[in-house]
């Protein structure tokens, strides 16, 4: 059964370590900041300007003009730090974010994203993803593995046009986690109760299957 949007963001939170300063793009990925593991302590920013940023607030917690780079409004942590986006692209750009998650329309094997426009649709626009691919050494991007029309979105070649060429190397999926190795889609975990076949089905670009391949540890 392929992940929810929610077991898909606990999935990356395993990635995160003590110390990380992480950016979390617009979608699938500001979830992860409610998933944080307890036992590590990470500082979460958003490219409009907040370093610090904590859980999803409850009713009681609301402050409008708390917000996300999505515009969802958010909570901060003790010590977080508001700037303008001068100083918070700085980071960026200064390779000061250990982790960057993004979401994606399309990824392809030689590791090339397209993130921020399909022709003829309206979309958010570029936001901050071009300067955090070109500024981050750590890179997860989060997707459904194909489209609401059943095609696929890890491609030979991306047909979209790029946020940033060569720079991902890892992908984690409503179906699979994959990396990218010498030129294909490596997979290296399956959403649990989802079977090799239907990965290999809905991947377009050249996949690489191991003789075993583990199932993901989602909590419960």
């Amino acid at each position: 059964m392929a992940l929810t949007r929610e077991q898909m963001a606990q999935r990356i939170a395993q990635e995160l370590e003590d110390g990380f300063y992480v950016n979390l793009g617009i979608g699938i990925p500001t979830l992860v900041a409610n998933y944080v593991p307890d036992d590590i302590e990470v500082m979460l920013q958003s490219e409009n300007g907040l370093l610090g940023m904590g859980q999803f607030p409850t009713e009681d917690e609301i402050d409008a003009d708390m917000i996300n780079a999505g515009k969802q409004t958010v909570t901060a942590l003790k010590g977080a730090s508001i700037m303008d986006s001068a100083d918070s692209f700085a980071m960026i750009r200064g390779g000061h974010i250990d982790l960057t998650v993004l979401g994606a329309f399309e990824v392809d094997v030689n590791g090339n994203i397209a993130s921020w426009m399909i022709p003829g649709k309206l979309v958010k626009g570029m936001g901050g993803a071009m300067d955090l691919v070109a500024g981050a050494e750590n890179i997860i991007v989060t997707m459904t593995h194909a489209s609401k029309s059943g095609e696929s979105k890890l491609l030979q070649e991306c047909t979209l046009p790029l946020t940033g060429a060569g720079c991902i190397r890892r992908i984690l999926t409503d179906l699979a986690y994959l990396e990218i190795e010498n030129g294909a889609f490596v997979l290296k975990e399956r959403a649990p109760g989802v079977s090799v076949d239907e990965i290999v089905a809905k991947t377009a670009g050249e996949l690489v299957v191991p003789d075993h391949v583990p199932e993901m540890n989602i909590p419960a």
